[in-house]
């Protein structure tokens, strides 16, 4: 099996998609993978993110994270994107990233990365589902292959059973509705498996 670099690309405004990238974190480095996860860099202004307690709190709290640059795409033989769902859609800072990533594209330096994705939203029919089809949409445009978790293992109907990619409910106190971290754990290891068999 080949040795596989991993990104966890991730955007969080209160915690929960951080949350999915440690897991995912966890569950490729348990399949040999080297990972780096990051996030994408905030746009919202500090005055806005001051107004919300959660949200300072979190963004505080990982400061330290490092962020995305082009490099690590570059690095990663395969990416996990974890994002919150904006009316059915990814986040604004996530679409921002995804966008500025022109020069890698057209210098061919995205073909054949492996892709795949989670997401989450306040409520259970809240988007997830087209937010992961947008972003897999952008994956075509990379020349990416996508490797969403299907069926291939009953921890994903535990997990509310969302073959595009884990996907999990916020309730209004900031905690998943859903179980999903052995789902998202497998859906790294299954990342990191295929992506081992394209380097090989």
């Amino acid at each position: 099996m080949a040795n596989v670099n991993l990104a966890v690309i991730y955007y969080s405004s209160s915690g929960t998609n951080y949350q999915l990238a440690k897991w995912a974190e966890e569950g490729a480095k348990e399949s040999g993978a080297e990972v780096k996860v990051v996030k994408v860099p905030e746009l919202a202004p500090e005055e806005a993110i001051a107004q919300n307690p959660e949200w300072k709190a979190h963004h505080d709290a990982t400061k330290d994270v490092p962020e995305a640059t082009p490099d690590v795409i570059e690095w990663a033989d395969a990416i996990i994107f974890s994002t919150p769902t904006r009316f059915g859609n990814v986040a604004s800072q996530m679409k921002q990233f995804l966008d500025s990533q022109g020069g890698l594209w057209a210098s061919g330096k995205t073909v054949n990365k492996v892709v795949s994705a989670m997401t989450s939203a306040q409520n259970p029919h809240g988007g997830q589902e087209a937010t992961i089809l947008s972003l897999y949409t952008s994956m075509m445009h990379w020349g990416a292959i996508i490797v969403p978790p299907g069926y291939t293992d009953p921890v994903l109907f535990g997990a509310g059973g969302n073959p595009y990619g884990t996907s999990v409910t916020q309730s209004q106190d900031g905690k998943m509705v859903e179980d999903v971290e052995a789902a998202v754990k497998h859906q790294a290891k299954r990342t990191v498996d295929v992506a081992s068999r394209v380097k090989g």
